[in-house]
Order: structure tokens, then sequence, then C-alpha cells
């Protein structure tokens, strides 16, 4: 493995667990609609649990409400049943094939604790960068004592890699000021 290496490695892991932290605030409530809210939300379909997206249309109708069509008529039972079942705390209203979903609005308190689990997502992404950035050191300190590469080198390459941890780090608080803000909102 080359320096070049373990940097791009570093980096695009450092990438993905972004990823995953954008992934993991877009499923977190703000009082808002927005279609994707409901992308982990499974129901039963022919036996297999999928994404409600995959057996209905989830649309925007106002602010504060989606509207479920269900491609199947004798699906709007068990959708209503996996978003009521959720663990979003909405309450679905059934109207034959059409699905609306209420978003209420959220208490004070309820704002107050959604920002607690946004600063925990952001901190268990950092601590993942964290962790990619020691995993990357350490094997620029292997590469040193199987002599592939100078100690220069090795520093180098240590003090890249804290820039970008640097730089991920600072883009999380960036998304968890963001999220909180939206949350706090309203």
């Amino acid at each position: 493995m080359s320096l070049s290496e373990v940097r791009k490695s570093a980096e695009q892991r450092m990438g993905k667990s972004i990823e995953t932290l954008k992934v993991n605030l877009s499923k977190i409530r703000t009082g808002r609609a927005h279609a994707g809210i409901l992308d982990h939300v499974l129901v039963e379909y022919y036996g297999s649990p999928v994404p409600v997206s995959q057996v209905a249309n989830v649309n925007l109708v106002d602010a504060r409400t989606l509207s479920v069509q269900v491609w199947e008529k004798n699906m709007a039972g068990p959708v209503e049943k996996a978003i009521r079942e959720s663990d979003l705390g909405l309450n679905p209203i059934s109207m034959g094939d059409n699905i609306r979903v209420p978003m209420p609005a959220l208490t004070e308190e309820r704002r107050r604790d959604l920002t607690k689990v946004v600063r925990t997502e952001g901190e268990d992404a950092k601590v993942a960068v964290r962790n990619l950035r020691r995993d990357a050191n350490d094997t620029l300190k292997k590469m040193v004592k199987e002599k592939e590469i100078s100690e220069d080198e090795e520093r180098r390459t240590q003090d890249e890699i804290q820039k970008l941890t640097d730089k991920h780090v600072a883009e999380i608080d960036k998304l968890v000021a963001q999220k909180e803000a939206e949350i706090m909102t309203v």
C-alpha cells in the first residue's frame, strides 16, 4: 500500500461517515413534512418487507401533510398499519386507496430531545472519523516499521490525514448545527 492509497482510503471512508450521518439526520422528524420521512418504514408486501415508497407514491400535500397513494387497493390497510406502528409517532388517516399523514407540531420539550439525538448522531460520526484517522496512522506506523517509507514521509502524511479529519469534523459540526436550527424553527 502506498502513501496516496492510505490517504485516499481514509478520505473515502471519512466521506462515507458523512453520508451515513446525512441519512441518519434525514430520518429525524422536524415537524415539517417531507417525502423521505417514510423511507425506512417497511410494509409487508406478499411476504417480504419493503419500503413504503415501493408500494405507493408519497407526496407532499402541504407543509404539514403527506399523501400516500397506494398502487394496489388491498395494500392501503398494511401501509397505514406500518406507518402507525413505526417509531415516527404518526397517525395516518385512510381514505380508500389514499392515506393522509398529518405531521403533528413538535412541543418545545420534544424539540430539545430531538436536538440531543442530533448531537449524539454527530458525536458518533466524529468518533467514526477519528477511528479512521487512527487506522490510517497505524498503517503508516507499520509502513515505517517495515521500512517501506521514511519517518519524514510518515509525519507529512499524518499531518495531511489530520487536516482531512479536521475538515470532516467541521463538516459534521455544520450538518448538526443546520439540523438543530431546522428542529428548533417553529
